[in-house]
């Protein structure tokens, strides 16, 4: 049975993935901060608690990648924090970079021997902000921005070696991302993706005939909506 590791996994999108590759018929190694196999009730998934803004945390858990069989790498966990940048707290502008960018980065360091020799995936959930200018997320674009280059630059490195690597950059999608910020998804079905269209988007892209690579997968609704959050 082959590997993935999906970060990100107990909730919202990277949830709906592991979701997916279970159904599929891998096993899963599901990262993130608050994570038990009771999340699953799969004997295929393998949770590994691991908060992946704290480096020391993030590193020890590449120790231990690199001892594993990895076929697919699935980089999803990230935040994102939509204010005038004067406003950001340097612990949100530090955490995010780190989270976001050199998280994955350190992932797929640990874990790139395995998917090369494998002629794995490398999958990283971007966001469509890696592809656009938007006022108030230099930090948030910068570090999508950031894993789009580095995604990019590795597929050329590694193109000898049937490793295929893919770029997903969703538009808004209904999840808990939206949490702790003032707007949120449109409620109309038309206006906002589901985490399961990116499942679809992941399911496809393991389909494909291995000789053929889409590295840029970019999944828009079919109209655009925003809602603001009323004040309580």
């Amino acid at each position: 049975m082959k590997t993935a590791v999906v970060t990100g996994a107990s909730s919202g999108i990277g949830k709906e993935i592991s979701k997916r590759l279970l159904a599929l018929g891998y096993k899963v190694i599901g990262i993130s901060r608050n994570i038990s196999n009771n999340d699953f009730e799969n004997v295929n998934f393998q949770a590994l608690p691991c908060d992946l803004s704290q480096q020391k945390e993030t590193i020890k858990l590449c120790e231990n990648l690199k001892k594993e069989d990895i076929f697919i790498l699935i980089n999803c966990a990230g935040f994102g924090r939509f204010e005038p940048h004067e406003n950001l707290h340097v612990d949100i502008i530090t955490t995010m970079t780190f989270l976001n960018l050199t998280a994955p980065m350190l992932l797929t360091n640990a874990t790139l021997r395995s998917l090369k020799e494998n002629a794995g995936y490398l999958i990283n959930i971007n966001s469509i902000e890696a592809l656009r200018a938007s006022k108030f997320a230099a930090v948030y674009s910068a570090t999508k921005a950031g894993l789009r280059a580095f995604s990019d630059s590795l597929f050329e490195e590694t193109r000898k070696s049937a490793l295929s690597i893919t770029n997903i950059n969703p538009d808004m999608t209904q999840s808990n991302f939206y949490n702790e910020l003032r707007f949120e998804t449109s409620q109309k079905e038309n206006e906002k993706l589901l985490a399961s269209d990116i499942a679809d988007a992941v399911a496809h892209i393991l389909s494909m005939r291995k000789g053929a690579v889409v590295s840029e997968y970019t999944i828009r609704s079919l109209n655009f909506g925003i809602m603001k959050k009323t004040k309580k």
